[in-house]
């Protein structure tokens, strides 16, 4: 978690350390989410002038003042959202821990922004970024297992990089994989991707002479003998992308999105999509995935027993 440029006050900072530390200890919330948090909630404590105020006496009405100015400013709505979910959020923690009655953010009015569709990339174009030779170096033999495994199994990038080698289930072809929240699913792998990651595994000990103890177990390591980060991740998904001359930024959720968008498109399931991408709500799904809902119109009127047509 990082520290602002202007230091709060113990009245401000001590109630925010304390909530950020539940929420990483207690509620194993992702190092993203923390900061994303911790960023909203210090711009709110950095705006507020009154050396009598802090979080434990500020007011609905002073909360929504600080909302106009976000919209005034040209705060997009998204940004908004953010910032009103995070003092929800907040405020829940302090009723529970007794430091507040009420929620002041509760009913914050949020504006509605549209839902952009994530890009994908069509069949043909996944086919002819994966078709690099992974014999050329031991680079791109570890790059083909991890685009392969990206495309095979839906996976998100910090599930990637955080996977290990004994998660793989070799004779069931399944792969264990922890998601948002220390969430754990089973996802099937292709055998394409086995393949791969196979081929990779024989390449792996060439990178492990002075992997450190905690990395010992990692799926992907860099040539810097230590697990993968995501930033290097992004680069080279973006280095084979441009080496394949595919003109247009590919990054590694687009290859997570294009897995369930063809997964949908064969085989019109949602709820299994939904379980393989490991989304908590069937919403997510929906618009991730590019539904159609004409098909689940159809679908309904077809299987639904008050919705059949009666036989004249």
């Amino acid at each position: 978690m990082t520290q602002p440029d202007t230091p709060l006050s113990p009245q401000w900072q001590q109630p925010l350390q304390a909530f950020l530390q539940y929420l990483q200890f207690e509620r194993a919330y992702s190092s993203k989410t923390l900061d994303s948090y911790q960023r909203q909630l210090q711009q709110l404590a950095l705006s507020i002038t009154d050396a009598d105020m802090h979080w434990l006496n500020i007011t609905e009405d002073q909360l929504k003042q600080h909302i106009i100015g976000l919209r005034r400013s040209g705060a997009k709505p998204r940004t908004i959202a953010l910032k009103v979910a995070a003092l929800r959020s907040f405020y829940r923690y302090l009723q529970a821990q007794a430091k507040r009655t009420d929620n002041p953010a509760q009913y914050l009015s949020v504006p509605k922004a549209a839902r952009s569709l994530p890009k994908n990339l069509n069949v043909d174009q996944l086919n002819h970024l994966l078709s690099f030779d992974s014999n050329e170096d031991i680079l791109a033999c570890r790059d083909k297992a991890m685009l392969e495994l990206f495309y095979s199994s839906g996976l998100r990038l910090e599930e990637l990089v955080n996977a290990d080698i004994s998660d793989i289930d070799w004779q069931q072809q399944l792969l264990r994989v922890t998601g948002k929240g220390s969430k754990q699913r089973i996802v099937p792998v292709g055998k394409i991707a086995l393949a791969a990651l196979q081929d990779w595994l024989k390449q792996r000990p060439a990178f492990t002479a002075k992997l450190p103890q905690e990395d010992a177990n990692a799926l992907f390591i860099s040539k810097q003998h230590k697990r993968i980060s995501t930033r290097h991740v992004r680069e080279r998904v973006q280095l084979w992308a441009k080496q394949q001359g595919l003109n247009q930024h590919v990054h590694p959720h687009m290859l997570r999105h294009s897995f369930a968008s063809h997964m949908l498109e064969s085989s019109q399931d949602l709820r299994a999509v939904q379980e393989l991408l490991g989304h908590a709500n069937l919403s997510t799904t929906q618009v991730y995935t590019h539904l159609d809902f004409a098909h689940l119109a159809k679908v309904y009127d077809n299987a639904h027993p008050r919705a059949k047509k009666k036989s004249s």
